[in-house]
């Protein structure tokens, strides 16, 4: 969720004598304006479209009333703003308009920053909140600066955001001797609304003043109370517009050459593809969205990690068709920090093929599945009913002729949401199913199929629905060969040869299934407290990982949350929170995996500085991962705390600086890190940062490898004293010509360096005493012989032209490096770098041009 925030429209000003004549009555309010109270305003059909030009002088703003009555709600609440802001609502049979004055004073410290479409600058805003369905749940918002820098984002669930929206719209923007004008023209086909004569559409017009950071809204928009898209006004007078079925196609070609890895070395390949985004309106509320070989070469790399936990490691979507409109197929069960996992996690579709490691040639392996097509269908009924329906194909992929590396697979999701009780309350199911075809070389290795489904309700009450209750329940099956099962059970999510548990290991099924169920009680607003209660549960044979994501089950728990928010200024902040987080988590038989909990505070000074930190810890419990599948393992307390600043976003150079530490095994295992950053802005059009961040972690026992078969009296699980250093320095560099021309550069260099000592093995693993858990282990060999010198480079240099309004040219060139084979164990800071620097680049150029146009 953003912490910026919502909508935007139209005011006034047009000649330079109208726009006197307003400067004169600017402390008056003219006869059409509304109350300060109101939330309603009024919307003109206008005959004569008005000229989107960032004027506003044409007859249509004449005639439209002006809204007035903003009222500030950042830092303070419903108190009178600083500037007055003016709006005006006009529409024809395919546009809505919105003109929006922001009165200033003094219009030379308008901030007004260029940068690329979609990205969020220290500037002055207008944003624009349209709840086209009246359901309020939902909205889309239209945002702007006034240097002419477009946002949009899709609302839903009252409060989250869908960043990835993009809609074809237009706005122009002037700055003038009052202050700024932003003119907007919202094509209808943009908006999904229901099929009748007379609407009534929710709206909101939000302003943001840069350098003092206030924020005023119509109507006025309540931080202290739950929801966004519920506390909307209303714009009435819009009838007798069309629901047109809304035909856009977007054709794009592909041109890329790319390194290749062959054996010992590197030849190039050049590759020309060919494909389309189609977007169809199947009804006044539905929507079907379709990409015919979808490319996204412009997509920015995944920032360089070495995972040596046990469990997968989670990425991002950052592909455009998957992230756009996604959120209604979201079922989310496992949330920490705001970042939130569940059902569905598109990465999946087209992911890395699983059987790489069956090629002789390594390099030869693609690095991504092909997706022949998708296609999802989204919207919402009249009667309060929200549907997401997704499918996609990738296709098999081979390594020469013989070699299947990943079969031809069909992703399917559906989600349903019902909203009751004028969505205060709620009830849902989603339905997911894989079907992959198997030859007889994958069938021992890969799932066959996975299927979930589940059910979930919300239901808010009390004093201005601040409230809310929610649950959910999910059942999963997955089928396959008896090897592909017994691999299933036997991975790091379930671990069902774990000795001394009372789960059985059946190396002869060929299916497996589980559920899991939730329950949480929350306070949103209201007052100065917030808080959360919620409990889990998640049988041992619960599977999701075809299409979604989690990375243990067989276990079970309550959480809570408590916090204090002091939103108004006072005494030296401007904003004050202070979090009490505490957790219970067991395995399902009852062991003791985490008793804690911990207290941090986050505060942003009134010069506009921002500070965090926290201190907490678990007492004593067990690991039952830490083995990879072997015994329970004790684990002593813990501690954890960190630290944090930024500097004021107004100023052209901004410091920021994030620490940690942990301590834990009494001391012999610790881990700190340290990442100083920097935000430059040289120019209105220019900015950059740069970021360091340097971690040192010293494991006592991290894991090595097991020798024997888990679950054996004579299973070897062996452990090492690590010390591994990280250095990892991020780049970015931006540069706007224009709203619609942009180059964009991000580079990583990253190096990642262990070294191993103390080879042991565990033979008392529930020993009170930590030393005494352990014993030397010498069968293995030199624990040197496990050290690694870890180095990766990454980087995107992307030109985005958007040459015509939906319609964009990419110039990309990306580049990687890697190397692993110098210098183990010993870390070289700089030294590695210029290593790095010296291995083979693999380069990518690629030109992908789409031209959109509607039908």
């Amino acid at each position: 969720m953003t912490r910026s925030f919502f909508l935007v429209f139209a005011a006034c000003v047009a000649t330079p004598a109208a726009a006197q004549q307003l400067a004169r009555r600017a402390d008056a309010p003219a006869a059409t304006t509304h109350p300060v109270a109101a939330t309603i305003a009024t919307a003109v059909r206008t005959s004569s479209s008005p000229q989107i030009d960032g004027v506003g002088n044409d007859d249509t703003w004449q005639q439209a009333p002006a809204v007035d009555g903003f009222r500030q709600f950042d830092p303070k609440e419903d108190v009178d703003p600083t500037f007055r802001t003016e709006a005006r609502f006009a529409y024809d049979d395919r546009n809505l308009y919105v003109l929006v004055r922001a009165f200033d004073p003094n219009p030379d410290s308008i901030m007004a920053l260029l940068s690329r479409r979609d990205e969020r600058t220290q500037s002055d805003y207008i944003r624009v909140i349209v709840d086209s369905y009246h359901d309020k749940r939902t909205g889309y918002q239209f945002m702007v600066n006034p240097a002419g820098v477009k946002r949009d984002i899709y609302l839903y669930n009252d409060t989250n955001e869908d960043v990835s929206w993009d809609a074809v719209w237009d706005v122009k923007t002037s700055i003038d001797s009052l202050g700024w004008l932003a003119e907007f023209r919202i094509p209808l086909s943009q908006l999904r609304y229901p099929k009748r004569e007379s609407h009534t559409f929710g709206v909101a017009v939000h302003r943001e003043v840069g350098r003092s950071n206030e924020r005023s809204s119509w109507p006025v928009w309540r931080r202290s109370q739950a929801g966004l898209a519920s506390q909307l006004g209303e714009v009435h007078g819009i009838v007798g517009i069309s629901s047109p079925r809304r035909l856009e196609v977007m054709p794009y070609s592909v041109q890329s050459n790319a390194s290749v890895s062959r054996a010992n070395d590197f030849a190039r390949t050049q590759r020309g593809t060919m494909g389309a985004d189609i977007k169809y309106g199947l009804s006044s509320n539905l929507t079907l969205d379709a990409a015919i070989n979808p490319d996204f070469g412009q997509v920015e790399a995944d920032p360089s990690v070495l995972n040596l936990s046990a469990f997968e490691q989670f990425f991002g979507e950052q592909r455009p068709f998957f992230l756009e409109g996604t959120g209604i197929l979201r079922f989310d069960q496992d949330c920490n920090d705001g970042q939130c996992t569940g059902l569905f996690y598109s990465r999946r579709i087209g992911r890395a093929p699983q059987l790489g490691f069956l090629s002789p040639s390594a390099g030869a392996v693609p690095t991504s599945s092909t997706i022949l097509g998708a296609a999802k269908v989204t919207g919402r009924l009249g009667n309060g009913l929200s549907i997401g329906i997704l499918n996609a194909v990738t296709d098999r992929e081979m390594v020469g002729d013989a070699v299947e590396v990943e079969p031809m697979t069909n992703y399917f999701v559906a989600r349903l949401n019902q909203d009751l009780r004028g969505g205060r309350s709620g009830v849902g199911a989603v339905l997911t199913a894989v079907n992959r075809q198997l030859d007889p070389t994958a069938e021992p290795y890969l799932r066959s199929a996975g299927y979930t489904a589940g059910i979930d309700a919300r239901h808010r009450f009390g004093p201005g629905g601040n409230l809310s209750l929610s649950g959910s329940a999910v059942g999963s099956v997955v089928r396959g060969s008896a090897e592909a099962i017994a691999a299933t059970q036997r991975s790091s999510v379930h671990y069902y040869q774990r000795p001394g548990d009372d789960i059985e290991y059946d190396p002869t099924r060929t299916d497996l299934s589980g559920y899991a169920v939730n329950v949480g009680l929350n306070k949103n607003g209201g007052g100065i407290t917030r808080f959360y209660t919620g409990g889990w549960y998640k049988s041992p044979g619960l599977e999701i990982n075809d299409v979604g994501f989690m990375t243990n089950v067989n276990n079970m728990g309550w959480s809570n949350w408590f916090a204090l928010v002091f939103q108004e200024p006072k005494a030296f902040y401007r904003r004050l929170q202070v979090n009490f987080n505490q957790w219970n988590s067991f395995m399902v038989d009852g062991t003791n995996t985490g008793v804690g909990g911990n207290v941090n505070t986050n505060i942003t000074f009134k010069n506009m500085w921002f500070m965090y930190a926290g201190i907490g810890g678990e007492r004593a419990s067990v690991c039952g991962a830490c083995l990879r599948g072997g015994p329970y393992l004790n684990e002593d307390a813990n501690l954890n705390t960190w630290f944090g600043f930024s500097g004021d976003s107004r100023k052209n150079i901004v410091p920021g600086l994030s620490t940690w530490y942990n301590r834990r095994d009494g001391g012999a295992s610790f881990n700190y890190g340290l990442n100083p950053y920097i935000n430059l802005r040289v120019a209105s059009r220019l900015s950059g940062q740069v970021g360091l961040t340097y971690q040192k972690n010293i494991d006592d026992r991290q894991w090595i490898r097991n020798f024997g078969v888990a679950g054996h009296d004579t299973t070897h699980y062996t452990v090492g004293h690590l010390a591994q250093q990280t250095l990892n320095l991020n780049t970015r560099i931006n540069f706007t010509a224009s709203p619609t021309l942009s180059v964009q550069f991000y580079a990583s260099p990253f190096v990642s360096v262990g070294e191993y000592s103390d080879w042991r093995e565990v033979t008392a693993p529930r020993h009170a005493q930590y030393a005494e858990r352990y014993r030397p282990f010498s069968a293995g060999g030199d624990p040197g012989d496990n050290d690694f010198n870890f180095k990766q480079f990454r980087s995107n240099l992307v030109m985005r032209w958007e040459y015509r309004p939906g319609s964009t040219l990419f110039l990309v060139w990306g580049q990687g490096r890697e190397q692993a084979d110098r210098d183990l164990g010993n870390f070289g800071g700089f030294r590695d770098y210029q290593n790095l620097f010296s291995s083979h680049p693999a380069n990518t150029f690629l030109i992908k041009a789409s031209y959109w146009f509607s039908l």
